[in-house]
């Protein structure tokens, strides 16, 4: 991950290596998991290419529920692949796509980045909203997922796993073994909340 400061200039300090994407996913159907493709196009302003959740205004059934004329900000969900890692050694068998993400990304770590973090991914830029929600969908997929991603720390503070959304700032094309590049926005950062 290269981490810089917004501005014209050159990076202030160099950050870790890139991250990587793993795999990317589309699916024109409101399911929960999304099959794995050799690459997705991303539209800016609009979402994943052909994907059920595309759209200036929100997609997912729960939110156009409550307000359909609420801007989208759940345009691309992309989920750390060392997640699929961790629920794997609590013997829960999940990989790339089975969580409904677009975008899945290894050695970046998605849920410290802040509000307003852009990922420029494959010539395409997207800009970090929140987090995802788990729901009660997860324990439809796999009983007992849920409370392995969605997880109440000891100060009280409810940790949800389940990755970042974002919506397309620049589109482009984004392929399995692109690297992800950070730009941190100005100070002060904004923690994630779920969006």
């Amino acid at each position: 991950m290269t981490v810089t400061e917004p501005s014209i200039t050159a990076p202030t300090s160099p950050g870790p290596e890139p991250g990587r994407v793993v795999s990317v996913h589309v699916s024109p159907d409101h399911g929960f998991s999304k099959p794995p493709v050799d690459r997705i196009v991303l539209v800016e302003g609009v979402g994943v290419e052909g994907d059920a959740h595309a759209g200036v205004t929100v997609q997912h059934r729960s939110r156009v529920a409550v307000d359909p004329s609420q801007p989208n900000l759940r345009q691309v969900h992309l989920i750390q692949a060392e997640l699929f890692d961790e629920l794997r050694a609590a013997g829960h068998d999940v990989g790339p796509g089975d969580l409904g993400e677009n975008v899945t990304t290894r050695g970046l770590d998605l849920l410290a980045l802040p509000v307003g973090a852009r990922l420029a991914v494959g010539g395409a830029v997207v800009t970090v909203t929140g987090l995802r929600n788990p729901c009660q969908q997860i324990n439809d997929f796999r009983p007992g997922l849920l409370k392995q991603v969605l997880r109440r720390r000891d100060d009280g503070e409810v940790e949800r796993l389940t990755g970042v959304m974002g919506i397309v700032s620049r589109g482009g094309t984004v392929r399995p073994g692109d690297t992800v590049d950070v730009e941190l926005p100005a100070s002060p950062h904004l923690p994630l909340t779920r969006v």
